[in-house]
């Protein structure tokens, strides 16, 4: 089918980024993390199923306060990386699945998280999975680390992707802070919070490895690739102070019950 083809398709979009990911994707705000567990009643017998883990950024920060995290992630390369991150980890628990097909036994789970996956999600299949694995009242929390447009090191960031990178749709897929997507998930009954969460790049190597770990992004053997490496760097140059490249950001998070 080409649903399908397409969800393979997005999946072999991260191969061989998993490098570049871990080093140079930002965590989220800790004041996210302090809400929800002091508001929403996550806690250290929590089971909470990460979809779309990745290399296990959002995953981390659920451990560090002693919750189960089942990670589920399609893609080979993230899922080796997150292995490697946990090893030795008995809260942590691996899956080779889909924000469709998780794998994961029906109503086992006490919350559904998905940090910076969702735009790459089929919208009611995941709604159907969601419903099909959480305890009754789980909640779902689909959040983003979303830049400033207004920003100048963000307009320039953007341009520079514009300019290198044919596939740049724009940040996180398209995304847009009042997605329809998001409207249909929650089918109306949804929160909305943002929290600050300023992103630091302490050395252009780092910076770099951000950029390199887009889905868009140009791969090295790639027509243009040095070049937008070049650009990359300059842009590091011009904007960083005293070594610190620092780019206007919030971690917003929507919330809600299917």
């Amino acid at each position: 089918m080409a649903s399908d083809r397409k969800k393979a398709e997005n999946t072999e979009l991260f191969s061989g980024r998993a490098a570049a990911y871990d080093k140079g994707r930002p965590s989220y705000a800790k004041a996210l993390i302090d809400h929800l567990y002091r508001e929403e009643g996550f806690s250290d017998n929590s089971v909470i199923a990460d979809i779309g883990s990745g290399t296990g950024i959002f995953s981390k920060l659920l451990l560090e306060r002693g919750s189960f995290v089942y990670g589920v992630e399609p893609n080979a390369d993230m899922r080796e990386a997150a292995v490697k991150a946990f090893a030795g980890c008995s809260r942590f628990v691996q899956y080779d699945g889909t924000a469709s097909h998780t794998g994961l036994p029906d109503h086992s789970v006490d919350f559904v998280t998905a940090a910076q996956a969702f735009h790459w999600f089929d919208t009611m299949e995941f709604q159907a999975e969601c419903r099909r694995i959480l305890k009754p009242g789980g909640k779902i929390f689909l959040l983003w680390n979303i830049r400033d447009e207004e920003d100048p090191v963000n307009k320039e960031w953007f341009s520079v992707l514009r300019k290198h990178c044919p596939k740049f749709r724009g940040p996180n897929g398209g995304f847009r802070p009042e997605d329809g997507r998001i409207e249909a998930f929650f089918e109306g009954n949804y929160d909305r919070l943002a929290f600050d969460n300023p992103l630091v790049y302490d050395t252009e190597e780092k910076f770099v490895s951000r950029c390199l770990s887009g889905s868009y992004a140009l791969r090295e053997g790639d027509a243009g690739y040095a070049a937008f490496v070049k650009a990359l760097k300059a842009l590091y140059a011009e904007f960083a102070e005293d070594g610190i490249l620092l780019v206007q950001n919030d971690t917003v998070v929507y919330t809600g019950i299917v």
